[in-house]
């Protein structure tokens, strides 16, 4: 990857990861047409590609920490309940953390299962999969408001409720889903109105993708050192920060458009874009538009 790929792939990184259109399936898109596809990358840059693509991520995901930096960061200070143990202290204390825990749980167990079987990279290497999920989440998105009720500001949000929105965000491990539209739209079924489901995911995304990056970079360590130059680690750095500068700005944008509209004209536009790329590959024609 020169210095203008990286900066393209993590400039589509920060617009998108939290929007509902999917990152990582535009990214996979976005390798495509700067043409590094499997089948032209030999094992050593497959192997960086597919590490690129989440540790990004990772970077663009720092950015809920630096724009809600103060509720991140933050400890139940009321009176604990007369007679609980310690473990229900530090519950009490460290609430927050604690339903964050319980809701990355499910993607902990499904992501190490998909990536240990290898379903992970196939699904990464897979443009057609990417193309159908974004029409068929581009269809439920046009609806989905509909489906669920604005939620309230009352809702409390405990663990069982956590819990149930991390076993929706194990259905982005396919690529083209949405990690955001999966976890907002579970918060939404727990009863959270769409602002409160959003920042949840954004808090959720932390947990999940500092784990997915730890992963990748463990597996890279594996890998035979002939990717660890000083051009890749550059690019790694320079994808970070990218990413994270980017995806600052679009956060705020994206909460109060959600806000306002729903999610119907993100509906329309993963409908555009998977039916351009289903089109394009019935017909015989490359994504690939760099050489």
């Amino acid at each position: 990857m020169d210095w203008l790929e990286t900066i393209i792939i993590a400039i589509v990184e920060g617009l998108t990861e939290f929007l509902p259109v999917s990152s990582t399936g535009h990214m996979i898109i976005a390798q495509n047409l700067l043409g590094l596809t499997p089948d032209a990358l030999n094992e050593s840059d497959k192997a960086f590609v597919h590490a690129f693509t989440f540790i990004i991520q990772f970077g663009a995901i720092l950015s809920v920490v630096c724009l809600y930096w103060k509720r991140f960061f933050q400890f139940d200070n009321t009176p604990v309940p007369a007679g609980s143990n310690i473990f229900q202290k530090l519950k009490h204390t460290f609430n927050f953390y604690w339903l964050l825990i319980v809701g990355v749980l499910p993607a902990v167990i499904i992501g190490l299962l998909a990536k240990k079987s290898g379903l992970l990279d196939w699904l990464l290497d897979s443009v057609e999969v990417v193309a159908i999920m974004l029409v068929i989440g581009g269809i439920f998105m046009l609806y989905c408001d509909k489906l669920f009720n604005k939620g309230s500001e009352e809702t409390v949000l405990n663990e069982k409720k956590a819990f149930n929105i991390g076993l929706y965000q194990c259905i982005s491990v396919i690529p083209g889903v949405s990690r955001s539209m999966a976890t907002i739209v579970g918060g939404m079924t727990q009863g959270l109105t769409r602002k409160r489901s959003a920042e949840f995911s954004f808090f959720l995304a932390v947990p999940t993708m500092a784990g997915a990056t730890l992963l990748d970079l463990l597996d890279l360590m594996k890998e035979e050192a002939s990717w660890a130059t000083t051009h890749n680690i550059t690019m790694l750095l320079l994808g970070c920060v990218v990413a994270f500068v980017v995806a600052l700005l679009a956060m705020k944008w994206f909460v109060s458009f959600l806000s306002k509209y729903g999610f119907k004209a993100f509906g329309i536009y993963r409908i555009i874009v998977g039916g351009i790329i289903i089109i394009m590959l019935l017909t015989g024609h490359s994504l690939v538009m760099v050489d």
